[in-house]
């Protein structure tokens, strides 16, 4: 049976059989959310979910946690029947954070998900041509795409009697319950037309049956079915037109009745596409004039087409994009607050975690294999992606008296930040959400996505990249400073930006430390594995099992095997040195403090590896490579002065370690050695 002529009968078989679904959008989209399933996460002090569809695709959302949680919750409470399913989503927040990405995301994924079992159906009425007043049109749609259930259940002009027609289908009374939850009355055309056909027939069910097909909507993006964007276009040309239809005079040409409510041609607007179970997404919804907006309120509120006083009732999830600046301005005019008090405005905050924008940053450098200008490879640096990304994210901090913004940027990456805990975190997030000017919450300002690939643009361009054919990560905080200087407006926001980088400098130096001694020790993990041996060696420092060669065995928790490590307590008290710990008790606090973290972290995630603890990882490199090559000036010295042949020779073996496993090119292998041996950054 091909698609065309398949018949009333056959779609309610198909849907009795669980072949195919009816439902609103509200629960399509929630099914589609929940299916995959979801886990429980902890951001910023506070457990929270991460749903599976969000994160999987080449190019997927990262972070939003809040904003994904608040729209789910959203898309429940209308699908249950809640107030929700009378009120718009809107997402606010500055410009660059996501929120147009999130939502085409979400509707490519609903476009995928509307395919087998889930696909919509809608009909079209056959030989309008036998009526006689149609002229030559021979086959009419429905307009708004409605679900052939919905013809179902206006089939008859008593209700009961189309009650009783699904119920011969074989659904039992309960099942028929449950679809009239979704009733509503069929479009103004439709229903016109349906009557006539009616009368035409003389109410022959099976005459009436055979001038209906039932077709699949149609699928293709560009056609904007089921999922639609109305951007925000010119004041002068936007009219209500562009989203409900107008009358169109082809149609009049062939129609002899003038009060046929199918002289309006519906398509021509955004809604009716949409209006089958579908999404219609409205890009930047206060840019557009007064007028447009109040039609939104009808729309939003009554859930139909309006033209004329005829009404065509739609099945649409309405969800919409706004700036801040934009929405404020929308606040000040008193008078528009009725379409504000039907949105559900939901506050988009920049990402805030460094961990996660390493993964934002690798976005905005692209997946595609670079060339410079002579078409030559354009390598990256290994912390080209972690310079960048710590830059925004500390520009996205607000200042605190509790945390200083390396504080806050290792807390909201739910890293270890010395003494302050995540309590602290999340007491200066609560503090500035009472802020009622959004721009000052937590998050809120800061160069967003944009402004990051516009930093790498120019650190692309530029002359030093090309030639040295590598983007050295030395470089992106200039061409960050370039994009603050060029494009941030407000001379306090400026300051506060160019200092945040300055901050990112000296991480950044303190990334090269470390890197550096890797490759004098001509191995990736050096560091890491000094940093486990210090650990292993204060929980073992009391054990009563070490004898007096001080050597003590334990189970590695990532392999489970048993190791055996020598207590060096000299090693132990450098590194407390170095950190600044002079006395016995506050070495035993930070110890137990260490061991508390040991206890916590390890339990949960056996790779844990203490690398994020900052001031420890420092200190143990300062102490490597003070014992190892008498202190890190001397190492500068040595890779400075490459006069003697024993000094040329660190040089080369650490620059081959550098380039064979460490994964640097000559260009930024050179370029960061001249860097460490400078004093620049230095904290």
């Amino acid at each position: 049976m091909t698609a065309k002529n398949e018949t009333l009968r056959q779609h309610l078989a198909a849907v009795k059989a669980g072949e195919r679904v009816f439902e609103n959008a509200f629960q399509g989209i929630i099914r589609m959310i929940l299916e995959p399933g979801f886990e429980k996460v902890v951001v910023n002090g506070k457990t929270t979910y991460d749903f599976n569809i969000f994160r999987t695709g080449r190019k997927h959302t990262i972070g939003m946690y809040d904003e994904i949680n608040s729209f789910v919750s959203f898309v429940k409470d209308a699908a249950e029947g809640g107030s929700s399913k009378e009120m718009a989503f809107v997402l606010v927040g500055e410009p660059g954070n996501g929120k147009t990405f999130f939502v085409e995301f979400l509707c490519g994924k609903y476009r995928n998900f509307l395919q087998g079992r889930n696909r919509k159906y809608s009909f079209r009425f056959l030989n309008m041509e036998q009526l006689g007043n149609y002229g030559r049109i021979r086959e009419i749609d429905s307009e708004t795409y409605e679900d052939p259930m919905i013809l179902a259940m206006n089939l008859f002009e008593d209700p009961e009697e189309s009650r009783r027609f699904i119920g011969e289908q074989g659904f039992s009374d309960a099942e028929i319950e449950t679809l009239y939850r979704n009733y509503r009355p069929l479009g103004a055309s439709t229903g016109y037309i349906l009557n006539e056909i009616r009368q035409y027939h003389d109410n022959d069910l099976e005459k009436v049956l055979e001038s209906i097909a039932i077709l699949p909507v149609p699928m293709s993006e560009s056609l904007g079915t089921l999922t639609g964007k109305y951007p925000a276009k010119d004041k002068i040309t936007s009219s209500a037109v562009d989203l409900l239809g107008e009358e169109s005079i082809q149609r009049l040409l062939h129609l002899s009745d003038t009060n046929n409510p199918y002289r309006f041609d519906l398509r021509r607007g955004a809604l009716a596409r949409v209006a089958g179970g579908g999404i219609h997404f409205s890009d930047e919804i206060f840019k557009n004039k007064k007028d447009l907006v109040q039609v939104y309120l009808g729309v939003i509120q009554n859930r139909a087409i309006e033209i004329d006083g005829y009404k065509w009732p739609i099945d649409s999830m309405i969800i919409a994009t706004s700036n801040n600046s934009e929405f404020n301005r929308f606040l000040a005019e008193k008078e528009e607050a009725p379409i504000v008090d039907r949105c559900r405005i939901c506050y988009v905050s920049h990402n805030t975690n460094y961990r996660m924008q390493e993964g934002l940053t690798a976005y905005a450098i692209g997946g595609e294999s670079k060339t410079t200008l002579t078409k030559e490879v354009l390598h990256q640096d290994p912390n080209l992606n972690y310079a960048a990304s710590v830059g925004v994210v500390l520009t996205r901090l607000p200042r605190s008296e509790k945390l200083t913004p390396i504080e806050t940027m290792k807390l909201a990456a739910g890293e270890v930040a010395g003494e302050k805990s995540i309590k602290a975190l999340a007491e200066v997030i609560d503090t500035l959400g009472q802020e009622p000017d959004i721009t000052k919450r937590f998050g809120q300002r800061g160069l967003g996505h944009r402004s990051l690939g516009r930093s790498i643009q120019i650190l692309k361009e530029s002359s030093e990249t090309n030639e040295g054919r590598c983007m050295v990560a030395y470089d992106v905080f200039r061409s960050l400073e370039r994009v603050v200087l060029d494009y941030v407006v407000e001379p306090n926001e400026r300051a506060k930006y160019l200092e945040d980088l300055k901050t990112g400098k000296k991480l950044y130096r303190e990334r090269i430390m470390t890197e550096m001694f890797n490759a004098y020790m001509d191995e990736p993990f050096a560091i890491k594995k000094d940093v486990q041996n210090y650990v292993n060696m204060i929980i073992g420092i009391d054990a009563e099992n070490l004898g007096p060669d001080r050597m003590w065995k334990y189970k590695d928790p990532q392999t489970g095997e048993l190791k055996a490590l020598k207590i060096d307590e000299r090693y132990v008290k450098s590194v407390e040195e170095r950190i600044g710990l002079k006395t016995e008790e506050q070495r035993a606090s930070f110890r137990t403090s260490i061991r508390k973290i040991y206890g916590q972290k390890i339990s949960v995630d056996p790779s844990y590896d203490f690398m994020d603890n900052l001031e420890l990882v420092k200190a143990v490199t300062d102490v490597r490579l003070k014992s190892d090559i008498a202190g890190a000036g001397s190492l500068i010295g040595a890779l400075a002065n490459r006069t003697n042949e024993e000094n040329q020779k660190l040089y080369d073996r650490m620059i081959v370690t550098m380039l064979g496993k460490l994964g640097y090119c000559r260009t930024c292998a050179q370029k960061t050695i001249e860097y460490f041996c400078t004093q620049e950054d230095e904290s």
